[in-house]
């Protein structure tokens, strides 16, 4: 059979609360978003690897809170006490801005901003400060005096659970004997389930079927786990 040209048109997933899924291995930090009003000093950390479901979390965070989202590196772009006075305010990937004065600059008159204004700061990176790198003292002290609520390597369950998430945000069903069969087989990330299913979708679009065990395991192939 002819296989179908896919073009690798964006998709939206879905993220809101009721499509994060809780388990044992972000069970505390969903608890620590939830409580945001009592967090120490108006601010808090969410760390975890790649995939891990932080961007998720934040964005719930946002629709709860009425949060803006900003990514670390943008930082320099933007005026700290105007950003404080949204009342809630969540900096993405703040990890990332070790080495880049300008931002860590930005990101430390944030956090005075922030305290001052009584501005709920939520901060996301892949590890805990001591080991971003900054240069900028002051930041790394407020850094550490941040909360952190940390998100563990995902359970089966959660695997699972994502797995058929993101398959439905691109409108794949998945078979039960299909999750089966993927789980033990790719690796123990967030981050690879979502590349392996943008890839099964290809597959699958490619030979104008759906997706099934010649296309899990064509994916797997290639991939690898």
């Amino acid at each position: 059979m002819p296989r179908q040209l896919v073009l690798d048109l964006p998709f939206r997933a879905a993220m809101g609360r009721a499509d994060f899924f809780v388990c044992q291995s972000n069970a505390a930090a969903v608890a620590g978003l939830d409580g945001w009003r009592a967090w120490p000093g108006g601010k808090m950390l969410l760390i975890g690897p790649a995939g891990s479901g932080k961007t998720h979390l934040a964005h719930v965070f946002a629709t709860q809170t009425g949060a803006r989202i900003i990514a670390g590196a943008d930082m320099p772009g933007h005026d700290p006490a105007a950003l404080a006075e949204s009342g809630a305010l969540v900096v993405e990937d703040a990890d990332q801005i070790a080495g880049l004065p300008k931002a860590e600059e930005a990101l430390f008159h944030l956090h005075n901003a922030c305290a001052n204004g009584g501005c709920a700061l939520l901060v996301t990176g892949r590890a805990p400060p001591n080991r971003w790198g900054v240069s900028l003292p002051d930041l790394q002290s407020r850094m550490q005096q941040a909360g952190q609520l940390t998100l563990s390597p995902p359970d089966d369950a959660l695997m699972a659970a994502v797995l058929v998430k993101l398959s439905a945000d691109r409108q794949m069903a998945l078979t039960p004997a299909l999750v089966a069969h993927i789980l033990p087989r790719i690796e123990r990330s967030l981050d690879y389930v979502q590349r392996f299913v943008a890839a099964l979708d290809a597959e699958a679009l490619a030979a104008k079927q759906k997706p099934g065990l010649r296309h899990v395991k064509a994916v797997i192939a290639r991939l690898g786990a």
